[in-house]
């Protein structure tokens, strides 16, 4: 029988995998809500790629609706996680395998870690613990995608650019679990990858985020304009540096300089960040589990961190 992948946010990176994963004949449910899942249940998932337009019939309803699944892959922000995670207790069942693919710093991220930061939970990331107590600890996967996608409409996604998605267990095990995601993602068209360093992965894609979505967000500012600027730059800079510190203590040593890596964002020409497009949209800020992460990691280690404690302030003012 066919692994059955309930996904949890029916935007535009959850619509990618429903879509890959459906492709692979697996048994996709979709938890979604008002005109997103009204359109799932008359029209289904449309979804553009390459110049190539898909459509599929995934379920769609509530976790109570859909019921237990194998995988659960959470793709919904992670701000509205605290809130939504007791209601998905119905999709979990006694080996239901839950796959994080939020942005930001993910609720499991210290589990069995050591050093400073041991199973320390955080309040800017799973404040009353709900993530904690809903999906079970030794059954999660973390992933870390690298793809761009936009809704054109409810249940209409058009895929940017896919260049892939990483999946791994916590501890850097390659097990059964994480082999059939990753196979299922590929044979969906997926360019799916293990990785065996998940946790330094998830460290590396917010080290880029945490500076140029704030400051994007605070500048109304493509990245081009933004990294063009000398003192725009110099700021980025010195707030990826504060969270190097971080990583020191942690043992997250990253591959480059905060300079490198402002250079491959530099490469990838202009573009808005995720963070300035739900602004001009109207939406809440994904700050918390991206910035505020850092912020209360900082605070934790001792590590002062004045630039990304200000940027943090202004944009918490920004959103409010």
């Amino acid at each position: 029988m066919s692994p059955s992948v309930a996904v949890v946010g029916a935007g535009a990176i959850g619509a990618w995998i429903a879509d890959a994963a459906g492709r692979a004949g697996w048994a996709v449910s979709m938890l979604a809500r008002g005109p997103t899942l009204a359109t799932l249940r008359v029209d289904g998932l449309c979804v553009e790629q390459g110049g190539e337009t898909r459509h599929s019939r995934p379920r769609a309803g509530s976790a109570a609706e859909l019921g237990v699944h194998d995988y659960v892959f959470l793709t919904v922000k992670a701000q509205v996680l605290p809130d939504l995670a007791p209601s998905l207790s119905a999709l979990i069942g006694p080996s239901t395998v839950v796959i994080s693919g939020t942005n930001g710093i993910p609720w499991w991220f210290f589990h069995d870690f050591g050093g400073a930061m041991a199973n320390q939970s955080l309040k800017s990331v799973d404040p009353d613990q709900s993530q904690e107590r809903t999906f079970p600890r030794q059954r999660i996967l973390g992933s870390v995608v690298h793809a761009s996608a936009r809704v054109l409409a409810p249940a209409h996604v058009r895929v940017v650019a896919a260049d892939r998605l990483l999946l791994g267990e916590p501890n850097g095990e390659v097990t059964s679990r994480l082999q059939e995601v990753v196979t299922g993602l590929r044979s969906g068209g997926i360019n799916a990858e293990i990785s065996r360093r998940i946790r330094h992965d998830v460290w590396a894609k917010l080290w880029g985020n945490m500076n140029m979505n704030p400051v994007s967000a605070l500048t109304r500012c493509g990245t081009a304009k933004m990294l063009a600027d000398a003192d725009v730059r110099e700021l980025c800079v010195r707030m990826m540096e504060e969270m190097q510190l971080c990583a020191q203590r942690l043992d997250l040593p990253m591959s480059m300089t905060p300079l490198q890596r402002i250079a491959v964002t530099q490469r990838l020409g202009d573009f808005r960040t995720s963070m300035l497009a739900d602004l001009e949209a109207g939406r809440p800020l994904e700050l918390a589990p991206q910035l505020g992460a850092v912020a209360e990691i900082a605070q934790r280690l001792d590590v002062p961190a004045p630039f990304v404690r200000s940027i943090l302030g202004l944009t918490r003012l920004l959103s409010a």
